[in-house]
Order: structure tokens, then sequence, then C-alpha cells
């Protein structure tokens, strides 16, 4: 019988998201609740597998992996793009690779998140939460940061930079928008002002990045780009932790220099002892950006559709046709 893993399914969401009787009629499936330590461990718990699902770029299936597991047949992830997965190397081994496409309604889940973020940041609403918990009121919250009539910088001005950017308009901010590749025309479609990086970074009071991670985009700001940021600045992050060197923005932290609002990180889960989960002047949360109901409905509702096309000998979505 045919064995299909489903990863990453760290919600404990995954049955209930779609329909999978008519699947499990014609195959063993088994479902992994936690992520895997390293490639070897990936390997070991993947042995005898001729069908992997895997979410998004949670679990890295790399050439060293996919090299290692002679059963599988089938590899389908979430989403249009994959970069912890190695598409060439299951190529090579005549694996075929299926994505998942646009959800069938407008999304704006990641925007959200970046708004969210923006506003928890500003209005320090994880500390009043918690200092009422905690039996007190005003005590230990500073004043909040009114965003009508602040800055708001925008790095990528994409379709969720640009919605971001409109939630930005819409509060009374004047939005500034920078990536290498803005033009001026796409900024005036916005309604937002192109500038300089250095100008952005120097005159934001929030700044959030909507970038594509890629060798060219790691590391957009680094110690020196951080550094210019104004005093107290917040800074969201909803799209790829390595967007932001770690150490230079774990030293701005210690400093007290920034705000950092993230819902990515360069390591996903966030290990227990990462110095990000003590650092002063954060509020994070755990890759929520996608993760609503309606998204994760999708998804798995389209896996369940290109595993059965593929039993069916009529694989759908295809991102690798040569395999």
């Amino acid at each position: 019988m045919t064995r299909i893993a489903i990863l990453d399914d760290w919600q404990g969401i995954a049955e209930q998201s779609a329909g999978w009787s008519a699947l499990k009629a014609r195959a063993e499936i088994v479902i992994f609740r936690t992520g895997f330590a390293d490639d070897d461990a990936t390997v070991a718990a993947l042995q005898g597998f001729d069908v992997v699902m895997a979410m998004r770029e949670r679990t890295r299936l790399g050439q060293s992996v996919i090299e290692r597991l002679p059963a599988l047949k089938l590899l389908t992830f979430t989403g249009a793009r994959n970069a912890a997965v190695d598409v060439p190397a299951c190529t090579a081994r005549g694996i075929v690779v299926c994505y998942t496409g646009a959800p069938p309604r407008p999304s704006q889940d990641t925007p959200e998140q970046a708004l969210a973020l923006l506003m928890a940041a500003a209005r320090h609403l994880p500390l009043g939460d918690a200092e009422i918990r905690a039996g007190r009121f005003q005590e230990n919250v500073p004043p909040c940061i009114g965003l009508f009539g602040r800055t708001l910088g925008i790095i990528g001005l994409g379709r969720i930079g640009g919605q971001v950017a409109r939630y930005g308009l819409a509060l009374g901010m004047e939005v500034l928008a920078w990536s290498p590749n803005l033009t001026d025309a796409r900024a005036a479609e916005v309604g937002v002002k192109r500038v300089e990086k250095d100008v952005l970074l120097t005159r934001s009071d929030a700044i959030t990045l909507h970038l594509v991670l890629s060798p060219r985009s790691r590391d957009t700001l680094g110690a020196a780009d951080l550094a210019k940021m104004k005093p107290g600045a917040i800074l969201v992050n909803t799209s790829r932790g390595p967007l932001v060197d770690e150490r230079a923005l774990l030293e701005a932290l210690n400093a007290r220099r920034i705000v950092a609002a993230l819902d990515v990180f360069d390591t996903e889960p966030l290990p227990i002892n990462h110095p990000l989960r003590s650092a002063p002047n954060t509020v994070l949360s755990p890759h929520l950006g996608y993760v609503t109901r309606d998204n994760m409905a999708d998804f798995y509702v389209q896996t369940v559709e290109n595993i059965t096309a593929w039993l069916n000998g009529k694989p759908i979505r295809v991102l690798n046709p040569p395999a």
C-alpha cells in the first residue's frame, strides 16, 4: 500500500482541514506534528514513504535528504514555491514535485499580520496584557505611540507590501517605499513615495519588510542599516528572518535602540533557548502570517487533490514536468 507522510502539522489541523477519507482507503497516511532535528532525523523518519507532503518552508528537503529516500516518488508542498525543497535533486531522481495554487478568494493574511504586529508594538499590547494578568495595571507600561501622522517605510512594494502601504495610508501615515527594483510608477500606483534606502531608514518611525528571500535579498538590513533607524523605531518582519542580520538585530534590541515585531525567524521553530525569546523591545508571533483557517483549508484541499491525481496517473500542478 502507498505510504503518505504529512509533515509539519504543528497546530494539529491537517485532518480537519480537508477530506482525507478517500485517500485513507487507498493509502496509509502518517501525520507528523513536530519537526525533525536535522537531515539525518528527517531521513530516518521518512524511510519507506512514497509520498511526502511538506508545509511551505518548514522541513528542509535538500539534496542530502532526497538522495537518501529511495521510496519517494511524489513530493507535494503548499504554496507556489518552497526554498527548502531541492527541486533539481527531485527531478534527477524522477520524483514528481507538486505545489498548491493561489487561493480561490483574495487573501490579505500576511498584510493583516504585519498590521497586527505594528499595532501591537506601537500600543504595547503584549506588555499591557501581561501586566493585567500579573495583577497590575499601567505601572510598567510606557506611553503608547500614536501612528497617525507618523512615517511608515515599506521595503518591497509587491502585492503584500502594497497592501500594507494602503493600511498605513488609511491610518493617516506618510508612507515611503524602497526596493532595489522599485519604480516611481509602481509607487505612484499605490499612492506612496519612492525614496532611497538610507532616506527610508532615517525618516521612518516604523519599517516593514516584504521581500522574497534570495541570495541578493539576504541581510537586506545589516548592522549599518539598523544603526540608521530612528531611536525607538519599530521594525516589522513577516517575510523571512534572514532578510535581517540576526546578530545585528539582537545587538540593537539589547541596546534598546529599536523595537522589533517579528513573525519569522532564521530557524523555525524558534529554538527554546534562542536569545530572541528573552530580548527586550520585542513582539514575537510564531509565523502566523499565512496560517488562517481559510488559507490552511485551501492548502490541504489542494494537497489531497494533488496526491489523488498522482495516484490516478494524471498528476496536476506539477513544478518539474521533466520528472
